[in-house]
């Protein structure tokens, strides 16, 4: 297995990389690609044992009603956005992508026992909101390692086969939750520890295995090169195509409903039992990890933003298959497998997307800021989603989010990318004649 040595000998970006897919040999997936996706496949299990129960253990354990959970679930999922330009600013000033990324890995594994001590609403709030921290601090990190570790040719099957092995963990967690409610006594106290357990050795994982700098420090930053900082990062916005790609993420992102609500609906849908709640996100998982790598590759061929927008279309028929009185055994199996599909298409994929508009020098930032927005957005969802279905139902709550989410698809459609991802060296020149001395 590749074991990570920042002691290496100076090298370009470009012997780099050739390095890392091998001599006389063209590697699928960079080691590192790998090595990270390990890291999140183990980290992916711990975390998602704790969203699997989490819903159930609020709304049926602590009462918390739907607006509450919306409020908490925007925390959950949305507070992150604050501070990932932070992780992506620090990553690039420094260069410390791996080091930043530990400590938002560090961050999250400590609070995963924090939740056996929290029993009120403002402190499972403010766990919440440090988990969130870190997976704030580290996601625009480890994508911005994945990117420069990757050809850009390729770059859509890169992040997709980190994705389908991140969500392998997403499809154990929710197994191993399952089987420690059935066992335990305490259940989710036992959930909650082992969480713990198994966020430690990701962290490990990622200290011992993943290499420190996929550019060597030596590489010199080429001429006219923008330095790291937040008014560089701001000024990415001020390229069409970035704009426009972070404009759409975030129209998409406000009519995103949270994977929680969706199998909250599906279980007053259909009446599945409190023991099998758990069971719901695998089928999600199932699909994202079916997919995420041939999405990836036709993300590749045929380009980015289609398929980005197909699985918008997907999250769609999710909606209208929520809302329509549809009673078949097929109902949940299909409603999963869009939900899966449309993470599939839509997750690495933007990434992918943005890393080809965004100069190395940049990178963790400029994904940092459409990470950000679509974030912010999914946030205000959230909690928007929550308060129409305490104050009008979960079927007028569903019917409105169909509605936004159409529009906001018409509208990212006419807003698409007008080019293809240029190179990387034309990318930087237009970024530093674009940002402001």
């Amino acid at each position: 297995m590749y074991v990570a040595d920042s002691r290496s000998t100076p090298a370009t970006a470009a012997t780099a990389a050739a390095r890392d897919r091998g001599p006389g040999r063209r590697a699928a997936v960079a080691p590192t690609v790998l090595a990270l996706g390990t890291v999140s496949l183990v980290t992916d299990v711990s975390s998602e044992m704790v969203t699997a129960v989490l819903p159930l253990y609020l709304v049926a354990g602590l009462g918390l009603s739907p607006l509450g959970f919306g409020l908490l679930d925007g925390v959950y999922n949305g507070f992150s956005a604050l501070v990932r330009l932070v992780g992506g600013h620090l990553a690039d000033r420094g260069g410390g992508h791996k080091t930043v990324a530990a400590l938002g890995y560090g961050l999250s594994a400590l609070c995963k026992p924090l939740l056996l001590v929290a029993s009120s609403l403002p402190l499972i709030g403010a766990v919440l909101a440090a988990d969130r921290t870190g997976k704030g601090l580290r996601t625009a990190p480890r994508d911005a390692l994945i990117s420069l570790a990757s050809p850009e040719e390729s770059r859509g099957r890169a992040f997709g086969v980190h994705r389908a092995m991140d969500t392998a963990g997403a499809l154990i967690g929710p197994l191993v939750a399952f089987l420690i409610l059935r066992q335990a006594v305490d259940g989710y106290d036992a959930v909650f520890t082992v969480s713990f357990c198994v966020a430690a050795v990701g962290v490990l994982i990622l200290l011992l295995f993943v290499p420190s700098r996929p550019r060597p420090p030596a590489t010199p930053a080429p001429d006219g090169a923008p330095r790291a900082s937040l008014k560089a990062a701001l000024a990415l916005l001020r390229l069409p195509d970035v704009r426009r790609l972070a404009l759409c993420a975030l129209l998409l992102g406000l009519a995103t409903v949270s994977d929680s609500f969706v199998y909250l609906l599906l279980q007053r849908r259909l009446g599945v039992a409190d023991r099998w709640f758990a069971l719901l996100p695998i089928g999600t998982a199932a699909a994202f990890l079916l997919l995420a790598v041939p999405l990836g590759r036709l993300a590749d061929r045929v380009g980015r933003w289609r398929v980005f927008l197909g699985g918008h279309v997907a999250l769609l028929l999710v909606y209208g298959l929520l809302l329509s009185g549809w009673q078949s055994p097929a109902l949940p199996w299909l409603v999963l497998a869009l939900h899966g599909g449309f993470y599939a298409a839509t997750d690495g994929v933007l990434m992918a997307a943005a890393a080809g508009f965004v100069p190395p020098e940049l990178r963790s930032s400029g994904l940092a800021l459409i990470q950000t927005g679509q974030a912010l957005a999914r946030f205000c969802c959230s909690i928007a989603f929550g308060a129409a279905w305490t104050a009008w139902g979960d079927r007028w709550a569903v019917g409105a989010a169909t509605a936004v989410l159409a529009v906001c698809a018409t509208a990212a459609f006419a807003l698409r990318p007008s080019a293809t991802p240029p190179h990387a060296g034309t990318t930087t020149d237009k970024v530093s004649e674009e940002t402001p001395a």
